[in-house]
């Protein structure tokens, strides 16, 4: 009976044993399943933001690794210490050993542009307002393109589409339902491509009131009274009047323009319409013509224009399409900066935190498009710049 009870027992242990040792594995496997599917969602969704965090680090690697170093040093008293006083003391000073040599090695694969010789920085790249300053007013308004001007912009960038009369107007996106009320004044058509309104209609819309309501940058409450009753009361801008602004204060203008939908009146003419525009009001060298479409065409009818490409291509390619200016995605190109041998300069878009910015300067870029133009504007310097002064 003894013996029974024994075995009895020895048993239901043996069974908890596996049962939890079968819990285990299986929370082991569905651990590991989820890790690998939430690691493969978030390379997908954060993909830009993987290869962020790699730029960043070519700005302050060499600050982390004086850093590490630094932090070596101090260790190495304690461990000293600690090795004296152990038997097995080979473990101890094999693993100090490895890293120091590990960081010993560290510069020899490290890129940083901000690791330069002196005097070899160049100027600040000048700023380019994105839809003009739209931290602190609403994106591609009048009142928008005004605030950048008073940050000290030298530029301004919009998106370009046209009306159904002709008449071409700044809107990025391709219907009107983020940036206006459209919703209110039209609700049977905010499906309807932003080019299929006309420009009385497009007259009828405020373009500014989402601004505050949504605060897309979280800076809507900084704005003064005065600043937010003229940020309620925007309106969709023509073209000519965003032009008019640049004119008057000297800014280069740079634009990309999108063809209307199939059965748009302007849908063949469009390019000319919005020459036509561009000409009426502004002098062409001040225009950074981005438009791809037909522009060996547009080349010929003005030359003028600074014909300004988003694509990388070979230098022979570049100079038979009379390219003048690189616009390209900082996080792809940052490095992009051989052309400016053949006096093809780079702009990189969008860079609003200081740290880009300061890459952006470091690598040599000519000029860069940003959200912050109000706070870029006042950097007089990189964050991180490390001078190698060598002697002569």
């Amino acid at each position: 009976m003894k013996s029974i009870f024994v075995f009895s027992l020895s048993c239901s242990t043996f069974c908890k044993f596996f049962f939890f040792l079968f819990l285990f594995q299986t929370g082991l496997v569905v651990t590991l399943l989820f890790s690998v599917a939430a690691t493969a969602v978030l390379s997908d969704l954060w993909s830009k933001e993987w290869k962020t965090l790699l730029l960043s680090l070519q700005v302050t690697a060499p600050f982390l690794h004086l850093g590490a170093v630094s932090i070596m040093a101090v260790l190495s008293w304690p461990i000293a210490l600690h090795f004296f006083r152990m038997n097995k003391k080979g473990k101890v000073l094999g693993l100090f050993l490895s890293a120091l040599f590990s960081l010993y090695l560290v510069p020899l694969g490290m890129y940083s542009p901000c690791i330069k010789e002196a005097g070899t920085l160049g100027p600040a790249p000048t700023l380019i307002g994105h839809r003009g300053a739209p931290m602190l007013a609403p994106e591609n308004t009048i009142m928008s393109f005004e605030k950048a001007v008073e940050a000290r912009g030298q530029g301004l960038e919009t998106d370009v589409t046209i009306s159904y009369d002709g008449v071409p107007f700044l809107m990025h996106d391709s219907t009107l339902r983020r940036t206006t009320n459209v919703e209110d004044v039209f609700p049977n058509r905010t499906h309807l491509d932003a080019s299929m309104f006309t420009w009385t209609e497009l007259q009828q819309l405020n373009a500014g009131s989402w601004f505050l309501s949504r605060d897309p940058f979280g800076t809507a409450s900084s704005l003064s009274d005065e600043d937010r009753l003229q940020a309620q009361n925007q309106s969709v801008p023509s073209l000519a009047q965003f032009l008019e602004v640049a004119a008057k204060s000297s800014r280069l203008v740079l634009f990309d323009l999108r063809r209307p939908p199939y059965g748009h009146p302007y849908r063949q003419s469009y390019i000319n319409t919005t020459l036509e525009v561009v000409q009426a009001h502004i002098n062409s060298s001040q225009v950074l013509w981005l438009p791809s479409e037909d522009r060996k065409l547009v080349h010929a009818v003005d030359p003028e224009l600074q014909q300004t490409s988003g694509e990388k291509a070979s230098i022979q390619e570049l100079t038979d399409e009379h390219i003048v200016r690189l616009n390209l995605h900082y996080i792809l190109d940052v490095k992009a900066i051989k052309y400016l041998s053949v006096n093809i300069s780079t702009n990189l878009y969008v860079i609003s935190q200081p740290w880009l910015y300061t890459l952006a300067w470091c690598a040599g870029a000519q000029s860069v498009t940003t959200n912050s133009i109000h706070i870029l504007s006042r950097m007089s310097k990189p964050l991180f710049l490390m001078v190698s002064r060598l002697p002569p």
